[in-house]
């Protein structure tokens, strides 16, 4: 496949990736929230919000799926970038590091859904899955910078 540029798929990348973050940094946030206040009964920091309990989970939920719908778009662009410019996949440590993020966000995601009294293996799961995607975002992002050196004149 030769499209005329990829500039435009490395800038869509960019942004997803950098919203990605942010959506994963807002979700840890919101995450943690919950837990202190199931936990503890007490807001962190004593801040109360205008939002009961539920207002908080389903913010998490819509910045959860944005998350999920992000990380699948760079999985597309990713994929449809490296067979254009190459022809062919795996030249980098960066498709294992970004296959590994889409499987962590897609369990996070199943297990999210699962989360309740009855399934007491699914908040660990969860939380576990997202302790690792903190590294699975490190290394998708260093092995990333790496590749993008690739493309750049």
């Amino acid at each position: 496949m030769h499209l005329p540029s990829f500039l435009w798929l490395w800038k869509i990348a960019a942004w997803s990736m950098g919203l990605s973050l942010l959506a994963y940094l807002f979700l840890a946030i919101t995450g943690i929230w919950m837990l202190r206040v199931r936990t503890t009964s007490e807001a962190p920091l004593g801040v109360i919000l205008p939002w009961n309990r539920g207002e908080v989970r389903s913010l998490h939920y819509i910045i959860g799926i944005t998350m999920v719908s992000l990380v699948l778009l760079l999985l597309a662009v990713g994929i449809v970038g490296t067979l254009g410019h190459f022809g062919s996949l795996g030249h980098s440590p960066h498709i294992g590091a970004g296959l590994i993020v889409v499987i962590l966000v897609l369990v996070s995601a199943f297990s999210a859904t699962q989360i309740s009294n009855r399934k007491p293996w699914a908040r660990p799961l969860h939380l576990g899955c997202n302790i690792l995607l903190l590294l699975g975002f490190s290394w998708v992002s260093l092995s990333g910078w790496a590749v993008v050196q690739k493309y750049l004149p």
